[in-house]
């Protein structure tokens, strides 16, 4: 087999305890007018409010929009686009959690480019560079601050859209695991095991043909040696201290390895892209209006247990990551962990009706670029199969 890896990551990211306080230091050499967009929670922050104070110290010009809601709605992103231009930022950065860093990013797509975010759905839409931004994350899931995804809700669609395109990255990364600490249980929690679905998704995707331009012709081009390596660090990490954090948000160790974790799934899925558990995830939570994270890690056993027949060797690896006996104890291992940590086991246990299984299963069926990263083929007989067994809780069905 001739050996094929590709990354995409910020030019610059910086991990570790108290890098927050180089912000200022990179942001002056990168604009002179910021516009931080962040949400309602963290607006008030002691940590966010120093952080402005840092950009001032270094010089900068600072515009706060909070206005950012979960999921970000699309005319959202469109109104803070508009109320930032008589602002002129030359420099975005966004403090929070993934919605925040989303919005971050499609904020400075549309400062840069005009239009609207529906001129950007899909894969390669955006036509240039979009100006220098900083991701800030205060949480450990999405991996938003290396990945070339934004994604945004639309109700005209009644689902969640993504825009991917390299040029969504961000120009510095700051992952300062002390951000966390004040993160609740319950959102360490969706968060954590959305980092893990990241993970495992990435490690387990379908690996392509090694076509000569496969990385410019596609955003997410399938497993590869660069993903599988940060993914199985990822899971490891993940394994390690995603439980610990949930208990005691105080644990500085806990913390710090989930954080890496999200950030290196973060780089993992960046390129290989995820599958079947995101693209049912998406009806799912349109129709729940729950979280991603909770969603996406309930379907995970499922769709593993599906996917199991031809990812033997990669649930060998993941066990050996995990510190499991063998490839036959991932998948209950796995599912005891999101039950310790809250995540609910079935898709009726999110608030789905039985009688939307059929739509949930037309609709996730149609995400094609998520499907098709599906290391099993899924027929639409297969998918519905799969999303009852998710809402009965049947893993036994899938085998």
């Amino acid at each position: 087999m001739n050996l094929f890896g590709t990354l995409r990551a910020p030019r610059e990211l910086l991990f570790g305890t108290g890098q927050r306080h180089a912000l200022g230091a990179i942001a002056s050499k990168l604009g002179r007018r910021a516009l931080i967009v962040t949400d309602t929670r963290l607006v008030a922050d002691a940590d966010f409010l120093a952080l402005a104070r840092q950009l001032e110290e270094a010089g900068l010009a600072v515009m706060v929009d909070s206005s950012t809601l979960p999921d970000v709605p699309v005319e959202s992103a469109i109104s803070s686009a508009k109320g930032a231009r008589s602002f002129a930022p030359d420099l975005v950065i966004g403090v929070g959690g993934g919605s925040c860093l989303d919005m971050a990013k499609c904020v400075a797509l549309l400062l840069t480019h005009s239009g609207r975010p529906q001129d950007y759905y899909g894969e390669h839409a955006v036509p240039g560079p979009v100006m220098p931004f900083i991701a800030v994350p205060t949480t450990a899931g999405t991996g938003s601050e290396v990945t070339p995804v934004a994604v945004l809700s639309d109700a005209e669609r009644s689902l969640k859209v993504g825009i991917s395109s390299p040029y969504l990255i961000p120009t510095v990364s700051i992952c300062d695991p002390e951000l966390t600490l004040s993160c609740p249980p319950a959102l360490t929690a969706i968060a954590g095991a959305d980092a893990l679905t990241h993970a495992i998704e990435a490690f387990t995707a379908i690996r392509r043909d090694t076509v000569p331009g496969i990385a410019q012709q596609r955003v997410f081009v399938g497993k590869n040696e660069m993903s599988d390596h940060f993914a199985l660090n990822a899971i490891s990490l993940l394994w390690q201290g995603l439980e610990a954090a949930c208990k005691n948000g105080a644990d500085r160790v806990a913390r710090e390895k989930v954080m890496l974790g999200a950030t290196l799934a973060g780089l993992a899925f960046g390129v290989a892209g995820t599958a079947a558990a995101h693209a049912i995830q998406y009806p799912v939570g349109a129709l729940t209006h729950t979280a991603h994270g909770l969603g996406v890690a309930c379907l995970m056993p499922y769709v593993m247990t599906w996917n199991a027949p031809l990812i033997r060797n990669e649930l060998a690896q993941i066990a050996n990551a995990a510190g499991l006996d063998g490839p036959d104890q991932v998948i209950p291992a796995l599912v005891s962990l999101l039950e310790r940590i809250g995540i609910p086991a079935t898709l009726r246990d999110l608030g789905l009706e039985k009688e939307r299984i059929d739509w949930v299963a037309e609709q996730s069926s149609g995400i094609t670029r998520l499907i098709q990263n599906n290391p099993r083929a899924l027929n639409p007989n297969e998918m519905r199969n799969l999303v009852a067994a998710a809402y009965y809780g049947d893993l036994a069905g899938l085998n």
